[in-house]
């Protein structure tokens, strides 16, 4: 999911919004210093050392969608907060697909992958349709992680307001509100936010050429059917959030 901040790795809490918006399912790690590196040898100990007064982040797309993550997470450190950056599901998965067809020439249709038979039914075994099923991939970390330690960004929101959401993300992290609305212009052209200094300075950063890429069309039928297959899901999705997203 292309979004307007670049990942990176840091240690200053200052700066802590700026690392943890990149893309879909993405959660933010908050662990003592002691437990940074203490498990899931050997990607844990590429982690950089947390000290008194910092916040070590660490982000991946697929984290909110594989079953064994919260057990290992919750294993390293019940106290992690999360923060999952969510968007409609099926303009998820259109640009889902739209990334993988640029990278496999060839590709069937997005009717194709995404409905048996035609315009049977949805086939779920497809990622790009699975990834969207929110409301089932919560319930497997609310097994172990309360709602309180978990932060859910509106990926729509993020674009719109992107000034708005990160503030939401400081205020979770129990940072001060640093980056405001100063520091980010909408580009036109790749039609997200870009960051930069509130100051001037330096060059905004913004997404690479690989995000904000053209959708394919999709026939407004086959949308249509995504969306009556994705509505429950969301209602069971706002409800357990207690978050109105507006997909629907």
């Amino acid at each position: 999911m292309p979004l307007p901040l670049q990942p990176a790795a840091l240690q200053r809490p200052q700066v802590a919004p700026a690392a943890i918006l990149a893309h879909l399912g993405h959660q933010v790690l908050r662990a003592p210093p002691s437990r940074v590196c203490a498990h899931f040898s050997p990607q844990w100990s590429l982690m950089p050392r947390t000290l008194d007064g910092q916040i070590t982040l660490e982000k991946t797309p697929s984290y909110f969608v594989t079953r064994e993550a919260p057990g290992r997470i919750h294993g390293m450190s019940p106290d992690t907060k999360l923060i999952v950056v969510v968007r409609n599901p099926v303009t998820r998965a259109i640009s889902d697909y739209a990334q993988t067809l640029s990278k496999t020439p060839g590709l069937p249709s997005f009717r194709a992958l995404a409905f048996r038979h035609g315009l049977g039914p949805v086939d779920t075994a497809w990622s790009a349709v699975r990834i969207g099923l929110y409301a089932q991939h919560l319930t497997n970390w609310l097994r172990l992680f309360p709602l309180s330690r978990f932060l859910f960004v509106s990926g729509e929101r993020l674009v719109s307001d992107p000034a708005g959401e990160v503030g939401r993300v400081q205020d979770f992290l129990g940072l001060k509100r640093v980056v405001t609305d100063k520091h980010f212009y909408f580009n036109a052209t790749k039609g997200f936010p870009c960051l930069k200094k509130a100051q001037g300075g330096s060059r905004p950063r913004c997404l690479g050429k690989s995000k904000g890429r053209p959708h394919p069309r999709v026939p407004e039928a086959v949308v249509r059917r995504l969306r009556d297959f994705y509505r429950p899901f969301n209602r069971r999705f706002y409800q357990m959030t207690g978050q109105d997203f507006g997909w629907d």
